[in-house]
């Protein structure tokens, strides 16, 4: 495995333990240093290993920020349906 794959499973060990730690702010701060961290891994674990881990990578995270991408495709969906 490479060093991009390895980055990505460290990504989502640590995603999951923010997780697991109460938060006033519902966990919105962690997960947008989270978004920030986790793109340009995922571009790097594409570029690197190719479309079938990185979907696989993509899908892992969108598993630990449901509602960020859910918020994403209701705002996206907004945008389309006018």
């Amino acid at each position: 495995m490479s060093y991009s794959f390895y980055a990505a499973l460290a990504w989502l060990i640590v995603a999951n333990v923010i997780g697991m730690f109460p938060s006033k702010h519902k966990h919105w701060p962690q997960a947008y240093a989270l978004i920030a961290i986790g793109l340009p891994i995922l571009v790097w674990v594409f570029f690197e290993n190719g479309a079938v881990f990185g979907l696989a990578v993509l899908f892992a995270a969108m598993s630990v920020l449901r509602w960020p991408v859910r918020f994403l495709l209701r705002w996206l969906k907004t945008r389309t349906v006018s």
